[in-house]
């Protein structure tokens, strides 16, 4: 009785949700709708937000309704988490297929274990992945559309994958023996090579007879994907009927116009599921987009006590993990934080600033590096520091959330003159965010943001040199002024050092004093335990850090 009741409750929570998130007319007799739900930027969080059991909740309850239902994923799933890290995706494709996704696209993050692994995991999906752009040597990798009957319709789901992946996953996963690139996503300075497979693609699926063409995008809004952000992308484009996009996390619903002044809807569904995406196809041929989202601190399986095939598949996994996962290895003081101390977004959520500006668990990340590896100077990539740690216990799983790549230590000798062109880098975008911005330790340095960047990168995305007034100035090492002819120890990890991650070309060849001697994760952990004793005390107590970066943004 008690699980009867429980199961009782969720439903009608559910529905509430549903109702209270979109308006549907009643079905005339013989008309179907069609509702495509998707999640993108998962994440691993699949017993976070709505978790997997509430995705099922949430397609089963639409189902009963009349809908004709069906699942897509636009990537970013299967990293992110401990349980991604540990299994190398395995488990998330696993997951994936017990939830019955329909299609999927890579994101950038699908890479993230290498290429052997991701086109493993791709032929153990009982779901194709799609992509119009992600090539081998000039031929695709995977079919650019499928098309799916539905609702009495034909409808097409084309994928398209940002060419940022080459520089915000492992670039030499994507490369050959001889460092030479042969995988790639058509990038170009234009994005007229994107552009043109995209409409290939929608041209190739209408001409197949496709009702509707919906894009399936890991594309993003970010300053740093241009020219292949959503609005790059649908600005050149027509015969398109909707974007459901991910990358960038953000939740905007859209309507802006194609190339030929037509409407195109653009939906994103953030990260974690926090939110699940849906695209409705009325019977009619009207088509609509919007979020079901959950706003609850605590995970809708937990407080709705879900359950449901997905809740005893997700607990079967995780629960083999969860006893080394949930061990306490260390403790805190004071929160340590990725975002804004105040400021939020539009829609109220906190305003990440690991990737543009100084924040206190920024600070410790460095200080790992610096002092683990007794390097003189330590960066990390805001791009790699990942989720906050509250005060009080840290737990295993705690470390390998803020640090989930598996990255491993290095130290390069490097001079004065790379330090500096690394940190002109890593700050081109300030104010706005790149996963390349540069945390530090050892070093202090100002970004004078009103300078425009004098960057110039290639084709990938990767440092070629620089052109005009620098924005990076003051640099002190050790409190001593940079010297550029001189040389300095270096360490961070071979995500940067040595795969020119982030596209951190000037560290090619510098010498390598040690070697991937340490995962990114233990790192973390043995500084807290080893050189502060297990507890992290009131010298990381700011949110916004230790003042090693200053952002000048008018000129004095």
């Amino acid at each position: 009785m008690k699980t009867v009741r429980k199961s009782l409750l969720c439903t009608l929570l559910i529905a509430v949700l549903l109702l209270s998130s979109v308006c549907c007319g009643a079905f005339a007799e013989g008309e179907k709708d069609v509702v495509i739900l998707f999640t993108s930027d998962v994440h691993c969080g699949i017993d976070q937000g709505f978790g997997y059991a509430g995705l099922q909740q949430v397609r089963d309850y639409l189902i009963a309704q009349g809908n004709d239902v069906i699942l897509v994923d636009d990537g970013d799933n299967i990293q992110g988490e401990p349980i991604g890290t540990m299994t190398k995706g395995e488990a998330l494709v696993d997951l994936m297929n017990q939830m019955g996704y329909s299609v999927a696209i890579p994101g950038n993050h699908e890479f993230d274990y290498g290429m052997e692994n991701f086109l493993s995991l791709a032929e153990k999906a009982d779901f194709p992945y799609i992509s119009c752009n992600f090539n081998y040597k000039g031929e695709l990798v995977f079919e650019p559309y499928v098309i799916r009957e539905l609702g009495g319709r034909k409808i097409a789901f084309v994928g398209v994958t940002t060419p940022c992946t080459l520089t915000t996953s492992t670039p030499k996963y994507f490369q050959d023996e001889n460092g030479e690139y042969v995988y790639g996503f058509l990038q170009d300075e234009t994005g007229e090579a994107v552009y043109n497979a995209l409409q290939s693609a929608v041209d190739a699926a209408r001409a197949e007879g496709a009702d509707n063409v919906v894009v399936m995008a890991h594309l993003g809004n970010e300053e740093e994907v241009h020219p292949w952000t959503y609005g790059d992308v649908l600005s050149n484009t027509s015969g398109i009927d909707v974007l459901l996009d991910g990358h960038s996390h953000d939740t905007d619903q859209i309507v802006m116009k194609n190339k030929n002044g037509e409407d195109v809807l653009r939906s994103a569904c953030g990260t974690k599921l926090a939110c699940i995406g849906w695209c409705r196809i009325a019977a009619d041929g009207a088509i609509s987009t919007g979020l079901y989202t959950w706003g609850n601190k605590d995970a809708a399986p937990k407080l709705l006590g879900i359950e449901n095939d997905m809740s005893k598949a997700v607990s079967a996994a995780t629960d083999t993990l969860n006893e080394k996962l949930q061990e306490v290895v260390a403790s805190s003081m004071v929160d340590l934080t990725i975002y804004d101390p105040e400021a939020v977004d539009a829609n109220g959520k906190p305003i990440r600033m690991v990737r543009r500006a100084e924040t206190n668990l920024g600070d410790l990340c460095a200080d790992a590096y610096r002092f683990q590896s007794g390097a003189d100077v330590a960066f990390v990539n805001g791009g790699g520091v990942r989720v906050s740690i509250n005060a009080g216990d840290i737990t295993r799983n705690n470390i390998l959330s803020v640090h989930p790549f598996g990255n491993a230590m290095c130290v390069i000798e490097v001079t004065g003159q790379q330090i500096l062109d690394a940190l002109e880098w890593g700050s081109r975008f300030v104010p706005g965010e790149t996963g390349g911005f540069l945390q530090v330790s050892g070093l202090s340095y100002e970004i004078h943001s009103y300078i425009e960047s004098p960057c110039v990168g290639d084709d990938h995305g990767m440092f070629v040199g620089i052109e005009g007034e620098r924005r990076v100035k003051n640099v002190l090492i050790g409190g001593e002024p940079i010297d550029p002819e001189k040389t300095y120890t270096l360490a961070s990890h071979d995500y940067m050092l040595l795969d020119a991650g982030d596209g951190f070309t000037m560290f090619a060849g510098a010498p390598l004093l040690q070697e991937r001697v340490k995962l990114d994760n233990q790192v973390l952990i043995d500084y807290i335990t080893e050189n502060l004793g297990g507890v992290i005390g009131p010298e990381y107590e700011s949110l916004t850090g230790q003042g090693r970066i200053v952002i000048v943004e008018e000129q004095p």
